[in-house]
């Protein structure tokens, strides 16, 4: 239990910094203590709800969120969050270790690659 809420803290810095919500962390964390890839993403979720609103209201106190922006690509990603769990049951945990690492790198590369910054 310790454990977890460490790593839960330092994820809950990383995600907050770089807005990138911290599942990509997290799944991974919990597929290596032995759970399925299924039960690692429903899980990482409450972490994210949780983290999300806590980062959510330190960001609008220093002036950091577009809510009219935030609201229009949440709708998308509400109608995606219903059908991406369905998605999930048809791909078997070897086959959604390899989609994840590839999504993984294809990120890393093009964050690091991008010359616009």
């Amino acid at each position: 239990m310790i454990t977890l809420a460490v790593v839960g803290l330092i994820v809950g810095i990383l995600s907050s910094v770089t807005g990138l919500g911290g599942g990509f962390m997290v799944v991974p964390f919990l597929i290596y203590l032995g759970r399925d890839a299924k039960l690692a993403v429903g899980t990482t979720f409450v972490f994210i709800l949780l983290v999300a609103i806590s980062s959510l209201i330190a960001h609008y106190r220093l002036g950091n969120v577009d809510i009219k922006t935030g609201l229009v690509l949440a709708l998308g990603g509400v109608l995606g969050a219903q059908i991406g769990p369905q998605v999930l049951q048809h791909v078997s945990d070897q086959n959604f270790k390899k989609i994840f690492s590839v999504l993984m790198v294809i990120t890393a590369v093009w964050m690091f690659t991008d010359s616009k910054s």
